[in-house]
């Protein structure tokens, strides 16, 4: 198995990764921009890229998701509640799908909370085990914090279910699982979020302030005192990610 991370705009974190032996890979991510950087680091590996996914429509950057999915003539995956909004096809991911790379799998886990679509992506290594090796949390779950849960307006509902996510879904994982998120220090994505790009559950589980609160109405009480400001031009940003 091969991993790249990529340290990218708006403190935005983009990752590459598959099986070198079968030749298949996935982007996940991207900004818009870096297209090119992908299929360079393809052509090296000698892989094919094989899915484009976004872990939800981002709202504080310009997705290069879609572009690099055309370029390649590959499917551009988006969790399924996405389709009906969206002026172009998708491949709708569905919570428990499974996508194929060869020696790797990936698994699809809908957890709403920063969005209604909002996904992570538990990778396993199957030539090293058949536990997950880590998961890309995307918004959901950042090192240090969660994602913030206002962007559609309903910020007390939203914040329950990323409550119910990070509860029912991340921290069931086994504690050496290593997280990867979306961002680091310096987004506008969450509160507190910190500088260092990769984590465990375990480590989250005792040091993470959001995942101190153990009780549901709590941890809404909490996560929405502390918002920061939204993106900026983010309903711009939305509309071009969304439009034909």
């Amino acid at each position: 198995m091969f991993f790249k991370q990529l340290a990218t705009k708006e403190a935005s974190l983009s990752y590459f990764f598959g099986c070198g032996t079968l030749g298949k890979s996935a982007a996940v991510d991207v900004v818009a921009g870096d297209e090119d950087w992908f299929i360079s680091e393809a052509q090296k590996a000698h892989v094919t890229i094989s899915y484009v996914i976004d872990t939800h429509i981002h709202a504080d950057h310009y997705s290069g998701g879609r572009k690099l999915a055309e370029r390649l003539g590959v499917p551009y995956c988006l969790h399924e509640v996405d389709a009906p909004q969206l002026a172009f096809p998708i491949q709708a991911l569905g919570d428990g799908e499974t996508l194929d790379l060869g020696n790797v799998m990936v698994q699809v886990l809908h957890t709403p909370g920063h969005t209604l679509d909002s996904i992570c992506l538990l990778v396993t290594d199957k030539r090293r085990g058949s536990e997950p090796w880590f998961v890309i949390t995307g918004d959901t779950l950042f090192v240090g914090s969660a994602g913030r849960p206002d962007l559609a307006g309903k910020e007390k509902e939203m914040a329950g279910l990323l409550f119910d996510s990070l509860h029912g879904k991340l921290l069931t994982l086994p504690d050496e699982t290593e997280i990867y998120p979306g961002h680091q220090a310096g987004s506008v994505c969450g509160a507190g979020i910190s500088g260092k790009p990769s984590s465990t559950i375990g480590f989250e589980k005792r040091f993470n302030p959001a995942l101190q609160i153990h009780d549901r109405n709590e941890f809404i009480s909490k996560l929405i005192s502390d918002i920061p400001p939204r993106p900026a031009e983010m309903d711009k940003i939305i509309a071009a990610n969304i439009a034909a």
